[in-house]
């Protein structure tokens, strides 16, 4: 018994590091693209406003609110869509659930032996 419930929480160990590294590579490349594509968006938005600024000034600056707001609610909508479906921890708690089967299992087996 004790055996089993050292392999399961070696299992979640691991299970609980993997998770860990992905979640923390993921915000660092999620921290490294917003940041490098909002200075390009703004140069850009910075850029054709100045471009515009005798003629369509109030345009440009609408279509760039626009563009930005756009692209911020995909970007959640992205973010939201990315999220991982099932708990943390999944295997291992579907390996205790099955342990725990088992066990009720073999204690009725017992049980009815015992009769």
């Amino acid at each position: 018994m004790l055996g089993l419930a050292q392999v399961r929480l070696e299992l979640a160990s691991v299970e609980l590091r993997e998770e860990v590294a992905r979640l923390g590579e993921l915000a660092l490349y999620a921290a490294i693209a917003l940041v490098l594509l909002s200075l390009g968006l703004g140069f850009l938005a910075v850029l054709l406003t100045v471009l515009f600024w005798d003629s369509h000034r109030i345009a440009a600056l609408a279509v760039f609110a626009t563009l930005f707001l756009t692209l911020g609610a995909v970007a959640v909508l992205a973010a939201r869509a990315r999220l991982p479906r099932q708990p943390l921890l999944a295997d291992t708690l579907d390996e205790l659930q099955r342990d725990r089967d088992a066990l009720r299992a073999a204690a009725a087996a017992n049980q009815t032996d015992a009769r």
